[in-house]
Order: structure tokens, then sequence, then C-alpha cells
């Protein structure tokens, strides 16, 4: 069986590191806005964009469903050698009831949607983790028993962004460089159409960083400094 996951909100508060991670959530009715062309894309480019231009190490915790929808994404992402992959569960179903309206995943499948999730991300290679994240960080102790044989660490985080159907990208700037310490973990999203300004704070974050001395770094390594 295994013994329950660990779960982390930050890693040591010493040195400068912080992680930035980047939820790539995908559900059946996400699926179902891009095939009748109601949004254009849950990938937001400008993000790999810039991460890469800059140089920027960050932790992607991708859905099942989003690395089918998007392989030449998920290859890119993987063929960095700064960017660490991680797992959010097959289509983003919630864990515990009450968790964002979202649909649930029955009990009896919880522990087959991770195991599934991660068959789907292993083939692309690059910096796999056993990092999981639950979809709208909603768990509970069943949940974490139904994850104990896949020998995971669960991680929350302790700086969210706030960026999911947010309007303006100011608010997003101040919920993270108001919050953010050495050893955090910043949620965001690359959920494009969900989250569209996360790109246009994203400079204003790494500006803020690099003012605040504080260094972006993958998760395994802000985790284990």
């Amino acid at each position: 069986m295994g013994s329950r996951p660990p779960v982390v909100d930050h890693g040591p508060r010493t040195g400068n590191r912080v992680a930035l991670t980047f939820d790539a959530d995908m559900t059946d009715g996400m699926l179902g806005n891009l095939r009748a062309g109601r949004v254009k894309s849950y990938a937001n480019l400008r993000i790999l964009d810039l991460l890469e231009r800059e140089q920027v190490p960050a932790t992607f915790f991708l859905t099942g469903k989003w690395v089918e929808q998007y392989p030449d994404l998920t290859r890119r992402i993987a063929d960095n050698p700064r960017f660490e992959l991680a797992n959010h569960t097959y289509g983003h179903l919630a864990f515990t009831a009450n968790c964002y309206d979202l649909p649930r995943v029955p009990a009896k499948g919880m522990t087959d949607d991770v195991a599934k999730t991660f068959q789907v991300i292993t083939p692309y290679g690059g910096r796999q983790t056993r990092y999981f994240r639950f979809p709208g960080l909603c768990h509970d102790a069943a949940a974490l028993d139904a994850l104990a044989p896949l020998g995971l660490t669960v991680v929350d985080g302790d700086v969210v962004s706030g960026d999911p159907f947010a309007t303006s990208w100011k608010p997003l700037v101040r919920a993270v460089l108001d919050n953010v310490r050495p050893g955090s973990i910043v949620i965001m999203h690359v959920t494009e159409a969900n989250a569209a300004m996360t790109d246009e704070a994203l400079p204003h974050i790494l500006a803020g960083l690099r003012e605040r001395g504080l260094v972006p770094a993958p998760l395994s390594e802000v985790l284990t400094a």
C-alpha cells in the first residue's frame, strides 16, 4: 500500500530560491469548448516564450487530457532542461466534495486516475517528477490514502496568484509579490482562455522577484534546498 504521501506548501525558508509552478488544466467541458470553437486555446504560448527567452526555470503540473490535446507543447516543455513535469490528474476532476463545483472522480478511481496521468506524461521524457497537485488544492484523508501506493509528493503552494478568470493583471502581480518569500511555491496557470492575464502579469512578477533578490528554480531544487 505505501504510506500516505507528504503534503508540502513550500520549501525551506533559507536561501533565495522560489518555485514558479503552472497548472495545465483540461476538463471535458474545456475540450467541448475547443471543439465547438467557443475558445481558441487553453495553452498560453506567450508564457512559454517568455520563460524560454529569459531562461527561467518552472514546473508544469499537467493533466493527462491537456497532454493529449497539446502533445507538441508537452514535448516542448519536456525538451527544456529548465522545466519540470508534474501530475495534475487526468481530467481535472475533484477528489473531495464541494471543490469549486468540479465534478468528482469516484473514490475507487482516484488511484488509477493519477497513475494513468503519470503513464501519459512519462513517454515525453525530460525532467519527470513524482510531484502531484490536486485540482483546486482540494484533498482529504481519503484522497491522500488513495494515492499512497503511487509514491508521490502532494504539492499545494503558499502563494496563490488568483489568475483563473482574472480580468486584470495587476492584482495577480500584487498577490504574488506581497506574499512571496524564500522557499515559496507560486501557483499560476498556463490555460490561456481560463487565465488570460497570466502572460501579462508574468514579466512584472519576474521583475519583482529580481528586486527582492529571489531567484526562480525548479520545484525539486526549491524543496531540497
